[in-house]
């Protein structure tokens, strides 16, 4: 039996664009703050070089459990009177996460500093997965390269803000102004961008008991089981991705106040000294990343999605190996250009990629399964390179982040292999 007809989706002004990506400046705060500090925190409160991946389990665990629930229920809501269906998630998620955030710096111990980044990646999670498909909701095939660059573009934003205020101001303070954007961000976008109503077939029968866990999992096998080819491959790309930028997120922060600065005690001026510069090189991978996001549009439209993918996994990687070379703190800005150009690509050209060959009515769930091949190789990573890898690495933190560059070059070369069959022709290209 063919599908219904689907409702054409016109096309979005700029302006448009700019108010339902807004929330996605927001999230990236909460995002930034912790990449900015977590290892920092943990490691005031006396954690090894070691525990500290065990200790970032929280952020890929989270998203493993929650993002997959979370895209079916979005993708089954419906609220009429408020012509809802997406922002509730997002307005939940922004307000759990802004708790969190305001408690996080006042952690006592390391379980509890632990303890609130469940908190915390729960709620990101809550927040940003509904963003993914409510782009491939709003927005036609032909606009959505343009739709996700804007979400690269705020993440971007996100990134330079977010990072200034880490290296501008003190731990709590920081933490308390990255809670209060992230909050007010979301809202700016669940009050500006109108939502329309699923296709029928998407929305359940009922939605009560255990029925609904049951419609849930049988839902979710089913659409595993007939996962699009291109989601397969994407999955491998995704896997060497995701694995050396978790590497860049949990050493970064503190492989430049002890292999840049030479600082070995968390506690010392110099070691904070580092870390705000840490936070500073970041503001320029914030800066790199919108403005290669306005890029890709165009070079999609040159040398297609996989190319332009590669060519910004290539960057990054290259930024990332350097790391572990690098003793000028002043050539770290250089490593986090190209660290930014991939960031850009990675928050969007997967999706705009994949958003193709999902069935409408399904885009939550499928961007649920796909958050998969991120958080499971951050799995990987975290349970490695506590014991193994960084042993390996002689607990070198700068090592540990040169690492993650040499598996984003992998992903660099498996796109081109494995992606280029699904350039699609005219007007969508």
């Amino acid at each position: 039996m063919s599908e219904p007809p689907v409702r054409p989706r016109p096309d979005l002004t700029l302006w448009q664009m700019f108010n339902m990506s807004v929330g996605f400046f927001g999230i990236q705060h909460g995002f930034e703050i912790q990449f900015a500090r977590m290892s920092t925190i943990y490691e005031k409160l006396g954690a090894q070089p070691d525990e500290i991946p065990f200790l970032w389990l929280a952020a890929p665990a989270t998203g493993l459990i929650i993002q997959p629930i979370i895209g079916y229920l979005s993708d089954k809501t419906w609220i009429p009177s408020l012509r809802m269906r997406r922002r509730p998630y997002f307005l939940v998620g922004a307000i759990l996460g802004t708790l969190a955030l305001f408690v996080m710096p006042n952690s006592g111990s390391l379980w509890m500093a632990a303890g609130l980044l469940w908190v915390l990646d729960a709620s990101l999670n809550i927040s940003m997965e509904p963003f993914r498909a409510f782009v491939a909701d709003k927005q036609n095939s032909a606009q959505r390269p343009t739709g996700y660059a804007f979400q690269s573009l705020m993440i971007g934003l996100g990134t330079i803000l977010g990072n200034y205020i880490a290296s501008q101001t003190s731990m709590h303070l920081a933490f308390y102004i990255c809670a209060s954007i992230f909050l007010v961000s979301v809202l700016y976008t669940v009050v500006t961008t109108p939502e329309e109503p699923p296709e029928p077939e998407a929305l359940p029968a009922s939605a009560a008991g255990a029925n609904a866990l049951a419609r849930w999992w049988n839902e979710t096998r089913t659409c595993y089981a007939r996962m699009p080819d291109v989601m397969r491959r994407l999955a491998v790309v995704q896997f060497f991705t995701w694995m050396g930028l978790f590497c860049m997120w949990m050493f970064y922060a503190v492989a430049v106040p002890h292999n840049v600065f030479g600082a070995s005690d968390p506690h010392s001026e110099l070691y904070e000294k580092g870390v705000r510069f840490a936070a500073l090189t970041t503001t320029v991978r914030g800066v790199a990343t919108p403005l290669f996001a306005l890029l890709i549009p165009f070079l999609v439209a040159r040398i297609g999605r996989a190319h332009t993918h590669a060519l910004a996994l290539l960057a990054a990687g290259t930024g990332l190996v350097s790391v572990g070379f690098i003793s000028d703190p002043n050539l770290l800005f250089v490593a986090m250009v190209g660290a930014g150009i991939g960031w850009a690509s990675v928050v969007s050209m997967p999706y705009v990629i994949l958003v193709e060959h999902l069935p409408r009515g399904q885009y939550g769930i499928y961007m649920g399964i796909f958050n998969m091949f991120i958080v499971i190789p951050e799995i990987c990573v975290a349970l490695g390179l506590g014991g193994v890898i960084m042993g390996l690495l002689g607990d070198n933190r700068a090592y540990g982040v040169a690492f993650g560059g040499g598996l984003l070059l992998v992903a660099a070369v498996l796109t081109l292999v494995l992606l280029r069959r699904y350039e699609p022709q005219g007007r969508t290209a």
